[in-house]
Formats: C-alpha cells, sequence, structure tokens
C-alpha cells in the first residue's frame, strides 16, 4: 500500500487523537465517585434493612403495648365492678363475700402484673423508637454522602464528555484528510492490537511495541520509497516515518 507521507504523518495525529479518547473513556469508567458511590450504597443498603427492622419492632412493641393495656383497664374496670357489689351491701352470704374479696384481691395481683407487662413492653418500644431515630439519622446522612458524590461524578461526566464531543470532532475532521485505503487498514489493525494502529519510528525504535528493529529491517525501510506504507515485523503496526527515524 502506498500514501503520500503527509498522509502518513496525519495518521499518526488521528492515532493520537484515539489514544485520547481511549484515556477519557479510562478516565470516566475510573473516577473514583465510582467506588465511593457503591460502596455508600451498599451501606445505605444495610442501615436501610437495620431501619425496616427497626420500624417492624417498634410497631410490634406498639401493639403489644395497646393489648397489655386493654388487658389492665378490662381487669380495673372488673375490679372496680367488684368493688361496688362489695361495697353496695348487696352481698351478704358470708361465703360469697369472702369469695368476692378473693376475687378482688386476685385481680389486684393481676392487674399489678399486667402493669408490670405494659411497663416492660413501653421500654422495649422506647429502645425501638431510639434506634430508629439513629437509624433514620443515619440513612439521611449516608444518602447526603451519595447525593453529594452523584453530583461530584456528574460534573465530572459532563467536563469529560465535553472534552470527548471536542475530540471526537477533531478526529473526524483528521481522518477525512487520510486516505481511505490506508485509515481502514489502520482502523483494522487498532482493533487487533488494543486500539493502537500507528506508531512512530523513533530512534530505530517501534513506538507501538517498543522493540528496536533489527538491521535488516531498517536496511528495507531505508530503502523503500517514500510513500510506501511500512509495517513493523515485530508488531505489524503501521511505522510512520519521520526525520527522528534514525534512518
Amino acid at each position: 500500500m502506498n500514501a503520500a507521507p503527509a498522509d502518513q504523518i496525519r495518521l499518526l495525529d488521528v492515532q493520537a487523537l484515539d489514544v485520547r479518547l481511549q484515556q477519557l473513556a479510562h478516565k470516566r469508567r475510573s473516577l473514583p465517585e465510582h467506588a465511593e458511590i457503591e460502596s455508600l450504597t451498599k451501606d445505605l443498603t444495610q442501615l436501610r434493612d437495620l431501619l425496616v427492622a427497626a420500624q417492624t419492632e417498634e410497631s410490634d412493641c406498639a401493639r403489644e403495648q395497646t393489648k397489655a393495656e386493654q388487658d389492665v383497664d378490662q381487669v380495673r374496670q372488673r375490679a372496680v365492678r367488684d368493688q361496688q357489689r362489695l361495697d353496695s351491701g348487696a352481698v351478704t352470704s358470708p361465703k360469697d363475700l369472702s369469695n368476692l374479696q378473693h376475687e378482688i384481691a386476685s385481680l389486684a395481683k393481676r392487674q399489678g402484673d399486667l402493669e408490670d407487662v405494659v411497663l416492660e413492653v413501653m421500654e422495649r418500644r422506647e429502645a425501638a423508637q431510639e434506634r430508629v431515630n439513629e437509624l433514620t439519622g443515619r440513612v439521611a446522612s449516608v444518602q447526603s454522602k451519595i447525593d453529594d458524590a452523584t453530583g461530584r461524578r456528574a460534573a465530572a461526566f459532563e467536563e469529560i464528555d465535553g472534552e470527548v464531543a471536542s475530540v471526537t470532532k477533531e478526529r473526524e475532521v483528521v481522518a477525512a484528510s487520510v486516505p481511505a485505503d490506508l485509515l481502514k487498514l489502520y482502523e483494522k489493525l487498532r482493533t487487533q492490537q488494543g486500539g493502537i494502529g500507528a506508531a512512530k519510528l523513533y530512534a530505530r525504535t517501534c513506538q507501538g511495541c517498543r522493540q528496536e528493529l533489527a538491521i535488516t529491517e531498517l536496511n528495507e525501510i531505508r530503502s523503500a520509497a517514500p510513500d510506501t506504507v511500512v509495517r513493523c515485523e515485530n508488531c505489524r503496526r503501521i511505522l510512520v516515518r519521520t526525520a527522528e527515524s534514525g534512518l
């Protein structure tokens, strides 16, 4: 394949722009905010699970407290009725009086036991509420950090994408000035060779694979016409000759 030396030089410009696009893509993928957001999101998920568990515990305690308070109220009402019967003098039988007094005493003990249950449940509910409040604050704090990191990442994306758009436009202009067959070969090699399809021959060394050329290969390149497109024997990339090639 033949191409004017100036066209081969422009191919190096295309390569430089492609390298810059690769660097920008890598920079976009490697922003520290990615790992930061991922780590914070994991923390947030764990905290939300803990918060749901604490809210469930608080809700269960609330229902348990309501039930215990209802039980206390029922026992209290029954005790009040029994006391009213006792005070009314309606019960005259000694046996019935004894039974009623015994029941009142039993109800008082039962009420005391149930009130202890209410207090115990209230303590557990209060602890659960404190846990809910604590976790709610931690969730809000982590979410705020995620929002901040997301905002920083979005700003970085905007800056990188703006540069990508500028470099891409410049690349289109430069690539349009390179002969189609040369550009096609370059694109094929760039795909095969990890993004580098053309390299400068500098001080007898291929800048693509960083290998110094053998004497026989250098002699072949020296004897080649200026418009001959030469390739590196080691990596097969297009070798572009310049005044710095050491020929």
